[in-house]
């Protein structure tokens, strides 16, 4: 254990992540990263070699959502820091607390010297909420400062670069500074007695509940409101379960898959009263830009931040705390009747016919197939594709962030290192992930990573050898086919290669026997599931 005069400018970051509940980091470290690495370890945080610094943010991202501490990312200087960009950009999208350390030349170092030398934060401070490089004597405050931006309002990355000396340097008598903690905020009453108003009178309320509403842990908040007024609740993919998807008032996932938005749409214009209940539309497509007109229906949004996208806007704008809002606006109502004559399960009927199964095989078939063998308490991951669109309708959540996946960017490779950092943290509890054939073949060393781990993730995999959704694109624009496919690859036996178990299916039974292996199998399992080309068609 270090003492007091010994600690050095990296060991005052690392014991100030310590604090902040970090528990692991990732990365892939070089020569200028290792007193991070050592500092780290130091502090009790254990640091994970990755294969790739992209694929070790979203562990990182994987794992945040497990524990809700900050993700720490380590990369070096030059490629291993660019090699970050996206799931950094991506942490910045889909409002996911990052903290960034990157390696760097020291200043005076690079006025002569060239070799990989970097303006990393002319790379980050676009992407990131704040950018900052290491003092020795400013390393606490920094640590600290990066902490609070990271967490502050919306979740986002904090970039800090780490010059070789300065990690190693000893600072000055350490002045400890930490920012109180920033008290939950509550709208005055003028606004809440509008509010209130709207809602006693609405005969149609309905709430769209997104991301802010998750950073708050407003979900029981959220159940007691809409069964106390009987509000049909419509969620961004990222909020999917914050009620259980059983629930008779959960109308699930929006924003995406134009066949769901076909019905959910048309059920929002006919709302008399709308409320926003931590809704952030950065997870929404141009369907749900100015989708009311807050001059005609009122609608009230609680909200992190104030408005600055402007994908809508609302007629009462309050910026607090959604949890605390939704009581306080429910305070002292009667609960007054509302969408009387069954609206509300006349859409929920529709939602399930629209993606209903009709075959014996498919991307659906093995979708349902998995939700119905897996565990409630699953946590599934899913990459980005025509797979995700119908796997954010059909797989049911039963609890707040029982399924991840970058919503907002959009990112390939992703699920595979989201379910292995969720794996890491949670290593009893079932864990699957869902990729494309692409996606897989985007971040396959990874496998090798799950092996050096221990972990017992399900990795599934549709195999079409086609990029389905840009080909679907592609021929609605009534374009050649070009550019979008590949060859089948033999996926059960690369999991092998890599010391793992892996399965090709093609039917639902042989799926239903790989998955049940893969539950008490010794080690991760890869489950290649066949599908036809243009699988997809119709269904999205």
């Amino acid at each position: 254990m270090k003492t007091e005069k010994d600690l050095r400018a990296a060991d005052l970051v690392a014991r100030r992540l310590y604090e902040a509940g970090c528990r692991h980091a990732f990365g892939m470290p070089g020569g200028e990263v290792l007193t991070i690495v050592d500092a780290l370890k130091t502090a009790g945080i254990k640091f994970i070699l990755c294969k790739h610094e992209n694929s070790a943010g979203f562990m990182a991202e994987g794992a945040h959502h497990m524990t809700g501490a900050p993700g720490i990312l380590v990369a070096t200087v030059g490629p291993g820091a660019v090699n970050g960009v996206n799931v950094v950009a991506n942490a910045q999208q889909d409002r996911v607390p990052l903290i960034v350390l990157t390696g760097c030349v020291d200043a005076t170092e690079a006025l002569t010297y060239t070799h990989q030398v970097l303006d990393h934060q002319a790379v980050f401070r676009p992407i990131t909420k704040a950018s900052f490089v290491l003092t020795a004597d400013g390393a606490d405050t920094i640590a600290d400062k990066a902490v609070a931006i990271a967490t502050d309002g919306r979740d986002g990355p904090v970039h800090i670069d780490v010059p070789i000396s300065v990690a190693d340097a000893k600072p000055g008598p350490v002045e400890m500074r930490r920012r109180a903690k920033v008290s939950a905020v509550v709208p005055g009453e003028d606004d809440l007695t509008l509010a209130r108003s709207w809602l006693a009178s609405s005969k149609r309320p309905v709430m769209i509940a997104g991301l802010d509403a998750l950073k708050d842990n407003a979900s029981a908040a959220v159940l007691r409101f809409c069964e106390a007024h009987n509000v049909p609740v419509i969620t961004t993919y990222k909020a999917k379960g914050i009620i259980a998807e059983d629930h008779p008032l959960c109308l699930g996932g929006a924003g995406l898959s134009p066949k769901n938005d076909d019905i959910l749409l048309p059920f929002v214009k006919e709302a008399d009263l709308i409320i926003c209940a931590g809704y952030d539309p950065i997870e929404m497509r141009v369907g749900w830009r100015d989708v009311w007109d807050p001059e005609i229906v009122n609608v009230i949004d609680i909200t992190a931040e104030p408005n600055t996208h402007y994908m809508h806007q609302s007629t009462l704008q309050l910026v607090s705390h959604v949890g605390l809002t939704l009581d306080a606006l429910s305070d002292c109502i009667a609960t007054t009747p509302s969408w009387s004559g069954g609206g509300i399960d006349d859409v929920r009927d529709s939602l399930t016919k629209a993606v209903a199964e009709t075959e014996a095989w498919g991307p659906g078939v093995v979708i349902d197939t998995c939700r119905d063998v897996l565990p409630k308490n699953t946590v599934a991951t899913v990459d980005s594709g025509a797979h995700r669109i119908l796997l954010s309708q059909k797989w049911s959540c039963y609890a707040p962030k029982g399924l991840l996946q970058s919503s907002a960017l959009c990112t390939m490779g992703c699920a595979v290192p989201l379910a292995m950092g969720a794996s890491l943290i949670e290593p009893e509890r079932t864990v699957v992930s869902f990729s494309g054939d692409a996606g897989m073949l985007m971040v396959a060393g990874e496998l090798s990573t799950a092996a050096e781990l221990g972990l017992k993730t399900i990795f599934v995999v549709f195999v079409d050898a086609s990029l389905a959704l840009i080909e679907i694109k592609q021929r609605g624009r009534q374009l050649k086919n070009a550019g979008v496919d590949f060859d089948k690859h033999d996926f059960a036996r690369l999991a092998e290669a890599f010391g793992g178990s892996g399965h090709t299916v093609g039917n639902a039974e042989e799926l239903k026997a790989a998955l049940m292996e893969a539950r008490s199998a010794d080690s991760f399992t890869v489950i290649a599931a066949v599908i036809d080309r243009g699988a997809y068609d119709g269904r999205i």
